[in-house]
């Protein structure tokens, strides 16, 4: 089996992010965004998944106090069913919770089973929507949540 190597991302990986999100998004971020969000914003966190050197994923999140906002996952067409999802997922999420975050969110196609699916696997689950989020197709998203016990919940229980 091929080695995957998750890391945190930095500026030099935008243009490999930019791909990804052609393929993947109907309504992708500009390049100079996703430069942006890796050079200047202090409040972003992306990793990027690599196989024999090539990123073939990422995931984005902005940290706000004690909640992290997940802004995209993405893994390459071709890639996909590997784990590499769930991968990047883990670690972001292993990662951020260990620096403070203790609620995570995050918008999702309401048609996206299989993205919806994974989320719920890792103790998302739907609290909202968002009527006609998606520029593209006008499509409602679903927001959806995970809670992470901290110190304090576990001393009220």
């Amino acid at each position: 089996m091929t080695e995957m190597t998750i890391r945190q991302a930095g500026p030099a990986d935008a243009d490999a992010i930019y791909e990804i999100e052609k393929l993947c998004f109907p309504d992708p971020w500009s390049r100079d965004a996703i430069r942006q969000e890796l050079s200047e914003n202090p409040r972003a966190f992306y990793v990027v998944a690599e196989i024999e050197g090539e990123i073939v994923g990422y995931a984005g999140l902005w940290w706000i106090i004690d909640e992290g906002h997940i802004t995209n996952v993405a893994v390459k067409p071709g890639f996909r069913n590997r784990r590499i999802g769930s991968a990047i997922i883990e670690t972001m999420l292993e990662h951020t919770g260990q620096q403070g975050i203790r609620h995570y969110t995050l918008e999702v196609r309401e048609s996206n089973i299989s993205a919806r699916a994974l989320y719920e696997k890792y103790g998302f689950a739907v609290e909202g929507i968002r009527k006609g989020y998606y520029q593209v197709g006008h499509e409602d998203a679903l927001i959806m949540w995970k809670h992470a016990a901290g110190p304090e919940e576990n001393e009220n229980r």
